[in-house]
């Protein structure tokens, strides 16, 4: 009798027990909810558009060796969840690049790598034109709330004193104007130089890409890091 009395004490305890120990892992979970989610979105990669041009798609070389590519591999050497579209095309200018940016830009996108400008130096435009079209494209990637690093480029000496000074100045002063990184020249380290060079001495081949992707490395970690 007593060991009747017995179990049926613990069958009306457990029948008691059961359903609060039920609530208790259902509230549980539910506390646990706001800490997966924070987690699953710092697990989220960064998206990082590259627009740019023949510099950017990677003139006659794989895709795998174009420089978006090669800046991916060593963010991820890095530890950085991140991947990097190559919205580069041969041949574009400013105003190409300010044409095309809207489509250019997947939903999500967490910044852009502006490299534009070197075709428009090369056709020898004023470099008012190149300046209001990155303008134009610096003001609406801020509509959009996207943050941008910016390459820039040089104009060669032999376009003379004028030309170079306002050409170089427009990127320091877009980049100042809008508080974006810059990595004053884009082919820092290759131009000129032979070994990195295709035969047209424009271009960089697969190992000048290697050289501009580790040089642009420090400022475009610290830039994706701050995305984070």
């Amino acid at each position: 009798m007593i060991l009747a009395n017995s179990l049926f004490t613990y069958g009306a305890f457990m029948s008691f027990a059961m359903p609060l120990r039920t609530g208790l892992i259902v509230a549980a979970l539910l506390c646990a909810l706001p800490l997966m989610s924070i987690a699953r979105a710092e697990g989220r990669a960064v998206q990082l558009v590259a627009l740019g041009d023949s510099l950017t798609a990677g003139y006659l070389l794989p895709q795998d060796k174009a420089l978006p590519a090669v800046l991916e591999k060593l963010l991820k050497e890095k530890g950085r969840n991140v991947t990097i579209l190559n919205a580069g095309v041969s041949g574009d200018t400013t105003a190409d690049g300010l044409a095309r940016l809207e489509w250019s830009l997947p939903d999500g996108v967490s910044g852009v790598i502006v490299a534009l400008g070197a075709n428009d130096m090369l056709r020898g435009l004023d470099p008012s034109v190149p300046r209001a079209n990155l303008k134009a494209i610096f003001d609406r990637l801020k509509e959009r709330k996207i943050p941008v690093f910016i390459l820039g480029m040089r104009a060669p000496a032999n376009y003379g004193e004028n030309y170079a000074k306002d050409f170089d100045s427009l990127y320091a002063d877009l980049a100042k104007a809008n508080g974006a990184p810059l990595y004053p020249f884009m082919l820092e380290g290759v131009a000129g130089q032979a070994a990195y060079l295709l035969s047209d001495g424009l271009h960089p081949n697969a190992e000048g890409v290697e050289v501009i992707a580790r040089k642009i490395m420090p400022q475009l970690d610290e830039f994706v890091g701050a995305l984070r």
